[in-house]
């Protein structure tokens, strides 16, 4: 039992510190980016384009990633996936023109499927009532989106942003020799079914499968688009330096990561149907609030006119994009908790295609914030869309939940009804 307990929870870690890094990598584009905008000249919606290509094929190499997690199970996909990332991170830094920096991102972007790794690897070593937590605890690696924005910023003002690749590639490589060390593998843990690729997708036409999917593409895409557009709007719309930026920007990114553990445990504790429902509520409010662009008016009074400025200091919008990291954060938990509850002989598949969505979202949104922002010059139009993506969540968690309360409700109407003796019609 010791050494069982000792596996479980080394895997545990492991496998938290290897997403870490893996996702510290994944959004190296959100500092790096800055700087190579302003050597390359982009537009909003290059910038967009540039920090969201690694989001698109971390995001779809998570669906194959997570059957062959079932198949052969965790620890060798996740050291053979970080292995695959080392190379095409140092040489990014020998990139000169904008196509070659989408190529780097593109294959950099593999360090995203990490996740659909960790996530049904880490959950087999627990029992259904602590995979809540443990998967929690796992996830709380999106902080390492955060530990990009204090490492990336300091090696760029030091070495410039050259420096930045060789040491993540190097801190890559370190992170997948100690993942393999201290990680393990248990045979009944693999679930080499007849699951294929094909049928995995079609798990998107399973109504809670894409009920899911549109929850994921909310609070983590929601997460993966900040993270990388903060430090940016940070610049734009406040003035800050890239440092500073940066700073207040791992004020969302770090709670978003790190208290995924406590939405694990919400989860477990009160499920996870009530704890997604109050983090929509949240970020409905949140984001209704930043969304107010920054507006200059002059009222006419009996005095004369009056001059008002209406708009969110940096104080105040960093307190509520701090609020909206934490519902974030335990929104992302509690939305896999739905996901080990109803399928949990194909976690790793259905997983895959969660997180394929949300990671789509990540994708999309920072690409739509920057054509907003060409197209209106308005920075705060990023949360508008925002709020109308979790508008639809709102509506769609109504009335989904009541017909199946309804439905449910007649089933138990149905047992309990007294049953009804047959009489003989001539009796």
């Amino acid at each position: 039992m010791a050494s069982s307990n000792y596996q479980r929870y080394s895997v545990l870690a492991s496998s938290t510190l290897a997403f870490t890094l893996c996702f510290m990598v994944w959004m190296m584009f959100a500092v790096l980016g800055i700087p190579i905008k302003q050597q390359l000249g982009l537009n909003e919606t290059e910038f967009g384009i540039l920090a969201a290509t690694p989001v698109l094929t971390g995001s779809l190499i998570r669906v194959p990633l997570g059957i062959w997690t079932d198949r052969y199970g965790g620890r060798p996909v996740m050291f053979a996936l970080m292995l695959c990332c080392v190379l095409p991170i140092y040489l990014m830094q020998f990139a000169s023109s904008y196509w070659q920096f989408l190529l780097a991102g593109l294959f950099v972007g593999l360090a995203g499927g990490s996740f659909s790794v960790g996530t049904p690897y880490v959950a087999r070593w627990f029992r259904k009532e602590q995979q809540g937590l443990a998967m929690g605890i796992f996830g709380a690696g999106n902080a390492g989106s955060a530990l990009t924005k204090l490492v990336a910023p300091a090696l760029i003002v030091a070495w410039g942003w050259q420096s930045v690749p060789t040491a993540y590639a190097l801190i890559m490589l370190a992170a997948a020799i100690l993942f393999w060390l201290f990680s393990f593998s248990d045979p009944a843990h693999k679930a080499p079914s007849a699951i294929t690729l094909r049928q995995q997708l079609a798990l998107m036409k399973h109504p809670a499968v894409l009920r899911y999917c549109q929850f994921y593409s909310v609070v983590f895409g929601g997460y993966v688009a900040l993270a990388l557009w903060m430090t940016k709007y940070y610049v734009g719309e406040y003035g800050l330096d890239l440092k500073h930026a940066a700073l207040l920007a791992a004020c969302f990114s770090l709670p978003g990561g790190a208290l995924r553990a406590a939405g694990g445990y919400l989860s477990d504790r009160f499920g996870a149907r009530g704890v997604t429902w109050a983090v929509m509520w949240v970020c409905w409010v949140a984001f209704f609030l930043l969304s107010y662009p920054q507006t200059e008016m002059r009222v006419a009074t009996a005095h004369g006119p009056l001059s008002l400025h209406i708009g969110l200091n940096v104080y105040l919008f960093t307190g509520l994009l701090f609020l909206v990291g934490v519902a974030l954060a335990i929104g992302k938990a509690s939305v896999f908790k739905f996901v080990a509850d109803e399928f949990p002989d194909s976690i790793g598949a259905v997983s895959g295609v969660v997180g394929l969505s949300g990671g789509l979202g990540g994708f999309l949104l920072p690409i739509l914030f920057g054509a907003l922002l060409d197209l209106t010059g308005v920075r705060s139009s990023a949360f508008m869309l925002l709020y109308g993506t979790v508008c639809v969540s709102l509506v769609w968690m109504h009335f989904s939940y009541k017909s199946a309360d309804k439905a449910h409700a007649q089933t138990r109407a149905a047992l309990a009804a007294p049953a009804i003796p047959l009489t003989n019609e001539r009796g």
